[in-house]
């Protein structure tokens, strides 16, 4: 049976660059790999296909024969065996991104190696004040320490670990797959290498305990909601001697009942008497750092912002002090009296006359009857 083109194998151009080569037989040995397709005959047949074309099209040399003179110039070279041996240039590069992501040993965590604890996050609470102002405050979590009884290690006091005999420290064995010879994890010693045979009674031999940390935390003024706090080294211990990881602060801001704060500048809401909007008047506001005055103009409309400068919040970013911003609302009367309705429908009477004292509203309604006359139009 004659063979098929290399190229059309690994379905690529004859123009393929070196990496697009490595990423196609990549993707048909992941498909058609015999421990992925056990008892499947075809599958076996593809991937032995797809191996030979990638060791003649990786090795440049052996390429460009096959460029000029197809299989004919290149069977010698495979020996006549095709796919039977791993002798194709950079196949050894290839077997262990590939076939250790098939076997498991792509990004397998190496157990002797000294590894960096986990970083923990703490959410913490804080008043608007609080986040202004800056404060301290103390905060206790549950974290992995190092062992002390063990230092670490894991051992027994007075015993230590024993290199392990099954994968003589090396922490992986070699494992028969087929015809393919792969590197696992060593069983006996999962990848440490070392066997702890008498271990610590208080971690149980993983060289860590559980314990309640407590630390003071000093609170930067001018956070905000969602920004975080980190402190280094206060996470949990690192293994294998490896340095521990770092704690984050996450600030959530509780909802003020005056206040609202955007960026540096913080609004509130003022509500007004109908006869301060009509005829001006002066009030006390709050701000963070006490009351100040506010001169509200004769026929002020609900809604109004007055911006008082300087009132805000300073960033821990850096920058400016922020404004804040007083929105005037103007409150409807409730529970009117009878004196009062009469005097409140004379004023409405008064000012029914004359369009000029509610030119919102004669605006307005200049606009509704157009609408609806366009409508009919």
């Amino acid at each position: 049976m004659s063979k098929r083109d290399y190229y059309e194998v690994l379905g690529l151009e004859k123009n393929a660059s070196e990496a697009e080569i490595k990423k196609a037989f990549k993707r048909l040995a992941m498909k058609y790999h015999p421990d992925r397709n056990p008892d499947d005959t075809e599958a076996e047949v593809k991937f032995k296909e797809a191996k030979e074309a990638y060791e003649i099209l990786a090795d440049p040399q052996k390429r460009s024969a096959y460029d000029q003179f197809g299989h004919a110039g290149v069977d010698a070279s495979m020996g006549g065996g095709g796919a039977g041996g791993f002798g194709g240039a950079g196949f050894g590069d290839i077997f262990g991104d590939i076939f250790g992501d098939i076997f498991g040993g792509g990004g397998r965590r190496d157990a002797r190696r000294a590894y960096r604890g986990a970083d923990l996050r703490y959410n913490m609470e804080l008043t608007l004040e609080e986040a202004v102002r800056g404060t301290e405050q103390k905060v206790r979590f549950p974290t992995a320490v190092a062992c002390d009884a063990c230092e670490g290690s894991g051992a027994e006091p007075g015993s230590s670990a024993k290199t392990c005999p099954t994968c003589q420290g090396h922490g992986q064995v070699h494992m028969q797959q087929g015809f393919f010879t792969v590197q696992q994890t060593c069983p006996h010693c999962h990848g440490k290498g070392q066997i702890i045979e008498d271990p610590c009674k208080k971690c149980h031999g993983s060289g860590q305990v559980q314990e309640n940390k407590t630390l003071n935390v000093k609170i930067p003024a001018g956070v905000d909601n969602g920004d975080r706090i980190r402190l280094s080294g206060e996470g949990e211990a690192g293994q294998n001697g490896g340095p521990p990881g770092d704690l984050y602060v996450h600030i959530h801001v509780r909802p003020n009942p005056i206040f609202e704060r955007e960026g540096s500048d913080l609004y509130c809401e003022v509500p007004i008497s109908f006869t301060t909007a009509a005829l001006g008047g002066e009030l006390e506001v709050p701000t963070l750092e006490g009351k100040v005055k506010l001169k509200i103009p004769a026929e002020t409309q609900t809604g109004k912002l007055f911006r008082m400068r300087g009132q805000g919040v300073k960033s821990v970013r850096g920058g400016a002090i922020g404004d804040l911003l007083c929105r005037v609302v103007i409150e409807t009367p409730v529970k009117l009296t009878k004196e009062q309705r009469d005097l409140l429908e004379q004023l409405d009477q008064t000012m029914s006359e004359s369009e000029k004292h509610r030119p919102k509203a004669n605006t307005w309604f200049e606009g509704v009857k157009k609408f609806f006359e366009d409508l009919g139009a």
